[in-house]
């Protein structure tokens, strides 16, 4: 018995185009595809066949096959990774901010697997924004850490975490060692924590994140810029996140669990 294709080029019902019709090819092309993409028969996240095999399929040529996916991309139906492919887009992530906003959790909650690395970090002079929110003066130490995170493996999000150096010296250490900041909290004492204020902006990615994020450079980011505190009311964390636009949402809730 002869194995059952589950390709995406089998997905997509593709032949030779109507060339009588007056329809231009590509957007027979584009056609096929999103309803190859809109009726699941290739699933988010997949690869798309290379432009080469496209072509054979519908028996035109390259530049149509370009033509078509750039509009699916403008559509954000699918995302071209520089180096690798294109891919379908995955299902977009519903980011919950709240008074208890917990990265892994969040994402565990929508059966996604978080994961993330350190990118760089040491300890930095406060900048001016930093310590008026952790109540530093200007230039005090702090600990940095740049962070990229990650869910089910595709980059979502690249924060600067900032925590007052006097109140956390060896917060790196522990930090290597628990792999969570919220772990690396209750090392130090602080057992709870909530989120004081979470201001919310959108803008085009620097070509360090786009890269880091693999996402276009010409869709934006969505930026929050965070304060917590602890169960005193002291500050002990300001970050800077930019998220990924394309595949994820910030929804506000007033859930305070």
């Amino acid at each position: 018995m002869k194995p059952e294709d589950n390709s995406p080029s089998s997905a997509i019902q593709a032949g030779p185009v109507s060339r009588d019709g007056g329809e231009p090819l590509w957007r027979q092309v584009e056609a096929a595809l999103t309803e190859a993409i809109r009726s699941g028969a290739i699933k988010p996240g997949m690869q798309l066949p290379t432009e080469f095999t496209l072509a054979a399929q519908f028996a035109v040529n390259r530049h149509t096959i370009r033509r078509a996916l750039a509009n699916l991309e403008a559509e954000s139906l699918i995302r071209v990774e520089r180096g690798r492919g294109t891919f379908v887009h995955e299902n977009v992530i519903d980011y919950q901010v709240s008074k208890r906003t917990r990265f892994s959790e969040n994402l565990r909650r929508q059966n996604r697997e978080p994961s993330g690395a350190i990118l760089d970090c040491g300890e930095r002079p406060a900048p001016h924004a930093v310590a008026r929110a952790l109540g530093l003066e200007d230039g005090e130490a702090t600990i940095w850490m740049r962070h990229l995170s990650h869910a089910d493996g595709r980059p979502i999000s690249v924060a600067d975490h900032y925590f007052p150096q006097r109140r956390f010296e060896g917060f790196l250490d522990i930090y290597r060692q628990r792999k969570s900041i919220t772990a690396t909290h209750a090392y130090f004492g602080v057992f709870d924590y909530i989120r004081k204020s979470t201001r919310i902006t959108a803008r085009m990615p620097t070509v360090e994140e786009a890269e880091l994020l693999k996402q276009p450079k010409n869709r934006p980011v969505l930026v929050t810029e965070a304060l917590n505190i602890d169960t005193e009311g002291t500050p002990i964390e300001y970050g800077a996140t930019a998220f990924n636009g394309e595949i994820v949402q910030l929804l506000v809730s007033s859930d305070e669990s």
